[in-house]
């Protein structure tokens, strides 16, 4: 099927892979792995710094709307999307686009990863509250990342049209085998570290909000665990740098090494060469480096936010923790810098367990059989 693909949060073309950008990219790949032909239709960002902002930026999705609609209707038939693919919406970021091309062109309007928040219903965000609960009521099928937004977005559309997927990834680029050894060595030298000691590992964004609360969270833990040896490898940088460093500034330069940004093709071997990832996950989604570690073979210490026990099998492939609470993910690291065997353990079944239930591979023949499904559903309605 030719798909038109749309990500009203953040258009996927930055190569950076992180975040939401990311699972834009992995979606559109997952599609065109399932043999379909995937064009992205509209690069406008609909999200809104402010409330007063959304009246202009949809006058501009109407006019884009109206754009595709026209040009769409140039092409023959067999050269016309047949499906609306959007990615990501929510009251900041509706989407303006897809539910009038598709009714337009009478194709189905697919979304995956959408969020109803009853409470913006009334005040400054009612308009874009208002345009998400319309493009909800009008997807044919709703793929949710995160089981958490299940039940908000029950109140506003069918069961039927709400299909449950798996966060997956590109596995074997993550692939931990034979790296380790090589990855450590040369990271040892370059960062000062002693190979000798456990290793933990944080990647994420440095900016204020639950990230900066998740760091802060970190350090308190990781304070409650200073007689234990470790090295702390942050990967990530941001607006909240400087708060980050002075959150770590009590555990000592010698502990904590700031790695900085790190471009994608380097993340594969930190996650090889360390011992233990750990992150808070204050209010996360479900964290896509969680999934990344697990795919390394290296075990994690997070909490037990929203849709990240979904994808963190507790005392399988890691341990989670109560939401918020230092004294528990304390406990936990220091249970498995403690036991190295039990880690190598977790981190073994982490990567066989991601490789089965959250693959690409996976995660396109689902896709593709739900999208026929509904494309089948439609057609017969219609």
């Amino acid at each position: 099927m030719r798909l038109a693909f749309y990500a009203p949060l953040k258009p996927p073309t930055h190569p950076v892979p992180s975040g939401d950008r990311h699972m834009a990219l992995l979606l559109m790949a997952a599609l065109s792995h399932a043999g379909h032909q995937v064009e992205l239709a509209h690069r406008l960002r609909s999200r809104a710094s402010h409330p007063a902002r959304q009246v202009e930026i949809a006058e501009l999705g109407r006019r884009a709307a109206d754009g595709l609609i026209r040009r769409y209707r140039t092409r023959s038939v067999a050269e016309r999307p047949e499906a609306w693919f959007t990615y990501h919406l929510y009251y900041k970021a509706p989407d303006w686009l897809g539910p009038p091309v598709a009714d337009a062109l009478d194709i189905p309007y697919l979304v995956a990863e959408a969020s109803h928040a009853p409470k913006r219903a009334c005040g400054p965000w009612a308009m874009g509250h208002e345009a998400v609960v319309a493009a909800i009521r009008r997807a044919d099928a709703i793929f949710t990342l995160n089981p958490a937004d299940r039940a908000g977005l029950e109140l506003v559309t069918e069961q039927k049209r709400l299909v449950s997927l798996k966060p997956f990834l590109e596995c074997a680029a993550f692939a931990s085998a034979g790296r380790r050894e090589a990855a450590r060595d040369r990271l040892a030298g370059q960062w000062r570290l002693d190979p000798r000691q456990p290793w933990l590992l944080t990647v994420a964004m440095m900016r204020p909000g639950d990230k900066l609360a998740s760091y802060r969270l970190l350090a308190e833990s990781l304070g409650s665990v200073a007689a234990s040896p470790w090295h702390l490898l942050v990967v990530g940088d941001g607006a909240a740098r400087p708060a980050v460093e002075a959150a770590f500034s009590e555990l000592g330069e010698d502990r904590i090494r700031f790695l900085g940004a790190r471009p994608p093709e380097d993340l594969p071997d930190l996650y090889a060469a360390a011992d233990l990832h750990v992150w808070p996950a204050v209010n996360e989604a479900y964290g896509m480096t969680l999934l990344e570690a697990q795919a390394a073979g290296l075990p994690v210490v997070a909490g037990r936010f929203g849709g990240v026990p979904a994808i963190v099998a507790d005392g399988v492939t890691g341990l989670l923790t109560a939401p918020g609470d230092a004294g528990a993910f304390a406990n936990a690291v220091r249970q498995l810098l403690d036991d190295s065997v039990r880690r190598r353990g977790l981190g073994a079944a982490a990567a066989e367990r991601v490789a089965a239930e959250h693959d690409i591979a996976s995660a396109a023949s689902f896709l593709n059989e739900t999208i026929r499904r509904v494309a089948a559903r439609v057609e017969a309605e219609s």
